[in-house]
This record gives C-alpha cells, sequence and structure tokens, in this order.
C-alpha cells in the first residue's frame, strides 16, 4: 500500500547483478501516460453528464501528446540529460516558444525545476553545497502570472538561506511598482544596479528606492555604459567597459551581429 506524501512510493524494489534486492526510482508519468488513462475512463463512463467534459479535455490535451504529433508534444516525455552533471552554467532560453500557451507552462515547469532541483538540493548536502546564483533576465515577464511571482518571492525571502542568489533584469521598473505582490522582491535587494532610466519611471525609482534629485537626475542623462550602483546604504557612479570579446556574448543589435557573421564568412 502507497501512502500519499510517502518518499517511499517514488521507488520500486529490483535485484542487481548479485541478486541483492536493492531499490531505484520509477518511471514517472508523461503527459501522454495521464492522456491513456483519461481516454480509458472516459471509455469507461456511464454518467451522461460527464461525456462533454471528458471530451473537451481529450480534444484539448491531444496538441500535447506525442504519439499524435500534437504541435507541444515537446512538453509529452522525461527529461533526456542531467542538467546538473557538473555545469558550470545553465541558461534556460524559452524565448522562442509560442507565447500565449507553450511559454507560460514552460515557464511553470523550470520554475519549479530551479527551486527544487538547484536551489533547494544546493543546501541538503552541506558538505558539497556551494555559492549558486539565479539570474532571471526580463523578469517583468513573469509578473502576470501569480505562481512566477510567488516563486520570484520565495527566492528572495528563501534562497539565501540555502547559499543562492537571485538577481533580477528588467527594463521595465513600472511593472513591479504596480505589482504589489511583488513587493518583497524589491524590498529584499540589497544591491541594485541602475542604467539610464527614462523620465517616465524615474519618480517611481525615487519613491521606492530613496534616490536624492541628484542621483535621480544623473540617471535621466547618463549615457550608455554608465550608472549607479547602491550596495546597502553606499552609491557608486559606475561605467562599464564589455572587452571585444565580451561583446560577441552581449551584443543584441542585429545588425551588428549579422556584419559579424559576414566578416567570419568571408575570413
Amino acid at each position: 500500500m502507497e501512502l500519499l506524501g510517502d518518499p517511499a512510493s517514488l521507488y520500486e524494489s529490483t535485484q542487481d547483478g548479485r541478486d541483492i534486492l536493492a531499490k531505484r526510482k520509477k518511471q514517472m508519468p508523461t503527459i501522454g501516460s495521464w492522456y491513456k488513462s483519461l481516454q480509458k475512463k472516459a471509455q469507461e463512463n456511464t454518467n451522461p453528464d460527464y461525456q462533454f467534459h471528458y471530451s473537451y479535455l481529450l480534444k484539448v490535451m491531444k496538441q500535447y501528446i506525442r504519439e499524435y504529433d500534437g504541435q507541444m508534444a515537446y512538453f509529452d516525455g522525461q527529461s533526456t540529460f542531467e542538467l546538473l552533471d557538473g555545469a558550470p552554467f545553465i541558461n534556460l532560453d524559452i524565448s522562442a516558444l509560442e507565447e500565449r500557451f507553450a511559454r507560460p507552462l514552460a515557464q511553470q515547469i523550470l520554475l519549479s525545476w530551479i527551486w527544487e532541483k538547484y536551489v533547494k538540493k544546493n543546501s541538503e548536502d552541506r558538505t558539497k553545497a556551494s555559492k549558486k546564483r539565479v539570474l532571471v533576465d526580463e523578469a517583468w515577464m513573469l509578473l502576470p502570472y501569480p505562481e512566477a511571482v510567488d516563486f520570484l518571492n520565495t527566492m528572495a525571502r528563501r534562497a539565501r538561506k540555502r547559499n543562492v542568489s537571485l538577481a533580477i533584469i528588467s527594463q521595465r521598473f513600472q511593472d513591479f511598482y504596480e505589482k504589489q505582490e511583488a513587493q518583497a522582491v524589491l524590498t529584499s535587494s540589497d544591491t541594485k544596479l541602475f542604467l539610464a532610466q527614462d523620465k517616465s519611471e524615474i519618480q517611481y525609482l525615487k519613491e521606492v528606492f530613496k534616490l536624492s534629485e541628484g542621483e535621480a537626475g544623473f540617471l535621466v542623462t547618463c549615457g550608455k555604459g554608465e550608472g549607479l550602483l547602491k550596495v546597502g546604504q553606499d552609491t557608486a557612479i559606475l561605467q562599464i567597459r564589455p572587452t571585444q570579446k565580451e561583446f560577441e556574448f552581449v551584443e543584441t543589435n542585429l545588425n551588428n551581429i549579422v556584419n559579424a557573421g559576414r566578416k567570419e564568412a568571408i575570413q
């Protein structure tokens, strides 16, 4: 008998080559296996009130099923590699996914993985725990989703206890200002880096981060690469000058990227 919430239910007994009884993790269910279970339940259903609901669920879920070549079938299956196997840096990029359905779903899966497998696992073995960092680029895109906002708040409040820090990168501060549920992300950040700001948002920054008139004035007039660094109560003006090699990784101007590719092809 398996009890709900019992960790032992995740394992099955097996024998190794020496006939020694051992345990191994069970194969986790997929969307495809859940779909087949739903099909079976629909066939066994005798309540006419449920027929429409079964039919609707099967129709909606079909686009996620690999067996039917659904347009989002890439969600149907197990992971094929171990992300934490000695990787010094992991980049999770979902920008190419369809925006309305695929990207929010992938977002929830990845945020759960980051917390459960990357953050929590870091503190379970204190002899191997290391300093880690989670960087969320274009963080304003998470704000429409309550689960994503909960993740950011949880990371801001609890990740440091597991030797993990959170870095939020966003060009739209006003979205954070207007989202009451995301205030913990702002108030929990000890280090802030402000780059050039639009005049329409500078008042929000002054109010939340207690900027002086001089600091606010600098941010609306500073040039590319210049910024304001605040660590606790200390403030410093800085200028960022990437090397040519670093520009290869941070360049976002499509014209420059295309021209660089042409030069490489000629050489």
